[in-house]
C-alpha cells in the first residue's frame, strides 16, 4: 500500500500541485512563470521550506467537492533571500485563477503570524483572479484577515507586493498597505473596479492596462513603486530592495564590506550652474556621493520633481529625499509631497537613516494645487521628517527658499546636521520677487526701473541669498566646499550611528491625510 508521501510526490511530478500541465503551459505562453518556479527563482537555492503544501478548500457547493487541488492556490513557506530569512506566498494561477478561498487566506494569514513572530521580512507574489466566488462571504472575510494582519505587521516588518498576473476588487488593498509594491509590465494590473464595471457606470472604454497596468501606476497614480520586464525581471528587483533594510524595526541593515580611502569628490565641484535658473540633475550630485552603482531608485517616473531612494554610503544603508532641478524646477507639489512622505515614514519604521538634498523654490502655485490640497499634503512631508527619529542629515546645494525650506528637513524640524554648499540660496524667495516687493516705491521712483530693480536684486541676492547668514545663526552648521560633501557625510552618519530620541508619549499621531 503506497504512503500518503509517495501519493503526493507522484502528483507533485504529475503537475497536480497546480492546476495540471496544460495550465501551467498556458502560464508559460503568457510570458509568466509558475508559482512554484517564482518562489524557487527567488530564494537562496535549496532553502525554500513549504508550508501547508496539503490544504485544501472545504466547499461542497457548485461541483467544488470534486476539484480538489494540494495547496488550494497559494503556495506558501519560508526560506533565505542572500542568506537572510524571508517569508513569501506565491498565488497560483493555475488552481481556480487564482481564486483567494478561505483556506488560501488561513495559509496567507499563518504565514503573516509567522513572519511577525520571528522578525522576518514577507514577500506576495499576487497573481489572482480575486475572490472565489463559490465561497461567498467566506473568502470576503478572508481578504479582511489579510488586511488586518497587514496593518498589524506595518511598521514591524518589511512587506513587499509583486503583482505578476491580475490584482482586482478588494485584492488590491492588500498590496496598498505593504510598503513596496512592484508589477510587472504587460501581465499585471490592479484595479477597484474593472473595464466593463467603469463602462457601464461612468461610460468610459478603457482597457485592462491603460486602467491599472504597470505604466500607469508607476506615472499616474503612484500605486506602484517599481517596474519590470518580466517575473525574472521583477523577483531581481525584490532581492536588491531587500538588501537595503533591516529584518525587522529593531533591527539595523547589515553593513555592506567597505574601505575607507580617499573620499574626496572632484566631480561634484562643477555641477551647479552659475545661472540660478539653468537646471541639473540632482542624480548626479547623489551619484557622486553614494557608493559606487549603489543608487536604487524607488518611484522612478513618478512625481520626478523629488528624487527617492536607497543608496550605501561606506557601505551603510541610507534614504535620499532630494528636490529634482530638472523636473518643474524641483517645485514641491502635491504628488512630490506624498511620495517623499511615503518613503521618509519607511526609512524610520526600519531604522535607515536620512539623507535631504535641497534646491527648491517653494510650493507650486496655482489653483489646481489649492483645490486639491496642497497644504495638507505638503504638510504631510513636514509631518514624516519632523516624527523622524533616525539620524536625519541635510545638504543645500542651491535654493531653499520660503516654507519648503521648512519642509526639506531644516534645523528647525529636527535635523540633526545641515550643510549648505557656497552656491546655497536661504531666504523667503528670490533675489527679484522680493526686490520688487522690499523696494516697490524706490523702483517705481527711479529713472529707470528696470536698471534700478536688477541693482536692487544684486543688493538682496548679497545679504540674503547665501548660506552665511543662517550659519551665523546656527541653522546651518558648516558651509562646506561640494568635494567634501561625501567625506563628511561618512563621518557624519558614523557619529550619528547610536542616536536615540525618545518621543512624548502618546498613542500615535494624527498625520494629515
Amino acid at each position: 500500500m503506497k504512503s500518503k508521501l509517495e501519493i503526493l510526490n507522484r502528483k507533485l511530478e504529475a503537475g497536480k500541485l497546480g492546476g495540471g500541465k496544460n495550465r501551467i503551459e498556458a502560464q508559460h505562453k503568457k510570458g509568466k512563470l509558475t508559482a512554484r518556479e517564482r518562489v524557487h527563482l527567488l530564494m537562496d537555492e535549496g532553502s525554500f521550506e513549504e508550508i501547508g503544501a496539503l490544504v485544501v478548500h472545504r466547499t461542497q457547493d457548485f461541483g467544488m467537492d470534486k476539484q480538489l487541488f494540494y495547496g488550494d492556490g497559494v503556495v506558501t513557506g519560508y526560506g533565505t533571500v542572500n542568506g537572510r530569512l524571508v517569508y513569501v506566498f506565491a498565488q497560483d494561477f493555475t488552481v481556480f485563477g487564482g481564486a483567494l478561498s478561505e483556506t488560501h487566506a488561513e495559509k496567507i494569514c499563518k504565514l503573516m503570524d509567522l513572519a511577525m513572530k520571528t522578525g522576518a521580512p514577507l514577500i506576495g507574489l499576487n497573481d489572482s483572479g480575486g475572490a472565489r466566488i463559490q465561497e461567498g462571504v467566506r473568502s470576503l472575510g478572508g481578504y479582511a484577515d489579510i488586511f488586518y494582519k497587514n496593518v498589524l505587521a506595518s511598521g514591524v516588518i518589511p512587506q513587499i507586493s509583486a503583482i505578476m498576473g491580475p490584482c482586482a476588487g478588494g485584492a488590491v488593498y492588500s498590496p496598498a498597505i505593504t510598503d513596496f509594491t512592484l508589477m510587472v509590465e504587460g501581465t499585471s494590473y490592479m484595479f477597484v473596479t474593472g473595464p466593463n464595471v467603469v463602462k457601464t457606470v461612468t461610460n468610459e472604454e478603457v482597457s485592462s492596462e491603460e486602467l491599472g497596468g504597470a505604466s500607469t501606476h508607476s506615472t499616474k497614480s503612484g500605486v506602484t513603486h517599481l517596474t519590470a520586464v518580466n517575473d525574472v525581471e521583477c523577483i531581481a528587483q525584490i532581492k536588491t530592495l531587500l538588501s537595503y533594510m533591516p529584518q525587522n524595526c529593531e533591527d539595523t541593515t547589515p553593513k555592506a564590506a567597505y574601505v575607507l580611502g580617499d573620499e574626496y569628490r572632484a566631480g561634484l565641484e562643477n555641477i551647479i550652474p552659475q545661472n540660478a535658473n539653468q537646471p541639473y540633475d540632482i542624480k548626479t550630485v547623489i551619484e557622486g556621493i553614494c557608493d559606487e552603482e549603489s543608487f536604487f531608485e524607488i518611484h522612478p517616473y513618478y512625481a520626478e520633481n523629488i528624487v527617492v531612494g536607497f543608496v550605501r554610503l561606506a557601505g551603510r544603508s541610507i534614504g535620499i529625499v532630494a528636490n529634482q532641478p530638472m523636473s518643474l524646477a524641483g517645485v514641491l507639489d502635491i504628488e512630490s509631497s506624498k511620495k517623499a512622505a511615503r518613503f521618509t515614514r519607511f526609512c524610520d519604521c526600519f531604522n535607515i537613516p536620512l539623507l535631504v538634498l535641497v534646491d527648491v523654490p517653494g510650493f507650486l502655485p496655482g489653483t489646481d494645487q489649492e483645490w486639491n490640497g496642497i497644504i495638507t499634503n505638503g504638510a504631510k512631508l513636514l509631518y514624516a521628517l519632523s516624527e523622524a527619529t533616525v539620524p536625519k542629515v541635510t545638504v543645500i546645494t542651491r535654493k531653499a527658499y520660503g516654507g519648503a525650506y521648512d519642509v526639506m528637513n531644516s534645523k528647525h524640524i529636527g535635523a540633526d546636521l545641515n550643510y549648505a554648499w557656497p552656491s546655497a540660496e536661504i531666504a523667503v524667495m528670490g533675489a527679484k520677487g522680493a526686490s520688487e516687493i522690499i523696494f516697490k516705491k524706490e523702483i517705481s521712483e527711479a529713472e529707470d526701473p528696470a536698471q534700478k530693480l536688477l541693482e536692487k536684486e544684486a543688493e538682496y541676492a548679497e545679504k540674503f541669498a547665501t548660506p552665511y547668514l543662517a550659519a551665523e545663526r546656527g541653522f546651518i552648521d558648516e558651509v562646506i566646499h561640494p568635494g567634501e560633501t561625501r567625506r563628511k557625510l561618512i563621518k557624519a552618519y558614523a557619529m550619528l550611528e547610536n542616536k536615540v530620541v525618545k518621543l512624548p508619549k502618546k498613542k500615535h499621531g494624527n498625520i494629515p491625510l
